[in-house]
């Protein structure tokens, strides 16, 4: 097979590379966007990572298009439709970040509450002052989680280990959860009325997006903490911004953001064929937004970046896709329509 790895680092090139010569493989470090698809139209196996562009619209420059493996657990990033219309099978890597996206929240959440930016920032600068540097212990706060999947119980287990009282909420509660980590599960509203600290790990799409809005936030403790590692588009970045500015949030610790693909490139606006709309332009500059509030941290979608993780991302791909080409697909989260 024709095999096209998108967003490739050096070292992931020399591991796709291991896949010849039983198939032809070709690596860029350019994300997937139109102009690049021009240049591997031949492609039959394409391996994304989260920045490419996989709409219909770039999809269809690809016509032997036959698998998507995507490097990543989220596949919001690609019309599935599109796929199982035009016999396109989708695969992704199920659980290579649990423990490595669980860390990290708590390494956000630990850097906002102790102030830890400003506080090195000052040390740098030999001013020792501790003025406006006091945060707050963990230990009897209660940790609201949304979502149970392999990531939130992951960061249950590391707030009962602060000693954080725990709620969560979940579509489908899993009682062997509850049982094994120390938790209870209660409606989100009650979640978002008891938690200190509310921490987000559901899926994006179409079913979670602007999960938490204006009333939400209505909703939650003042001055509670919100961290979102999850989907930037799990959050109106409007509603965020206006709970912060009204003091209802003491602040947020985010990985994510829903406009961080074109704030990469904001030229991309203006190259665009259709206008973008009035209020995607309102995400972008609530987004802006955040980056320069006091209250709020925010990592450049590092969440998944260990060592550890990202050698069991590029396994998996390559495991998904010899899987395709023995003909026993593997991690499909999308298959062709009959």
């Amino acid at each position: 097979m024709r095999i096209v790895v998108f967003e490739a680092e050096e070292w992931e090139r020399e591991a796709c590379l291991t896949l010849e010569p039983g198939h032809t493989v070709a690596c860029t470090p350019d994300a997937l966007a139109a102009e690049a698809a021009d240049l591997f139209a031949d492609a039959q196996v394409i391996s994304p990572f989260v920045n490419s562009d996989l709409s219909a619209t770039v999809l269809r420059r690809f016509p032997r298009l036959e698998l998507i493996a995507t490097r990543s657990t989220g596949y919001d990033h690609i019309d599935l439709d599109y796929c199982r219309q035009h016999k396109v099978t989708v695969c992704n890597v199920p659980d290579y970040g649990d423990q490595t996206v669980a860390e990290h929240a708590f390494a956000l959440l630990l850097a906002l509450i102790r102030h830890v930016p400003e506080a090195s920032a000052r040390a740098r600068q030999a001013n020792f002052s501790q003025q406006g540097l006091r945060g707050f212990e963990l230990a009897g706060k209660v940790m609201g989680v949304v979502g149970v999947g392999r990531i939130g119980r992951r960061v249950i287990a590391i707030a009962r280990g602060f000693g954080m009282d725990v709620v969560a909420y979940d579509r489908a509660p899993d009682a062997e959860a509850v049982r094994t980590l120390g938790f209870r599960y209660a409606p989100l509203n009650e979640v978002l009325a008891t938690a200190d600290v509310l921490s987000l790990h559901v899926p994006g799409g179409a079913g979670s997006r602007s999960l938490i809005s204006d009333a939400e936030f209505g909703r939650m403790k003042p001055g509670a903490i919100l961290v979102n590692t999850a989907r930037g588009g799990v959050v109106d970045a409007q509603a965020l911004v206006r709970a912060l500015h009204s003091g209802r949030l003491a602040g947020a610790a985010l990985d994510v953001i829903a406009q961080e693909r074109r704030m990469r490139d904001e030229a991309e606006i203006f190259r665009e064929r259709l206008t973008p709309s009035p209020e995607s332009l309102q995400a972008l500059l609530a987004d802006h937004a955040l980056l320069h509030m006091p209250n709020v941290l925010v990592t450049p979608h590092i969440a998944y970046n260990t060592e550890e993780a990202v050698h069991r991302i590029i396994d998996t791909t390559l495991a998904n896709i010899l899987a395709f080409a023995h003909g026993t697909p593997q991690n499909v989260v999308a298959s062709p329509s009959p």
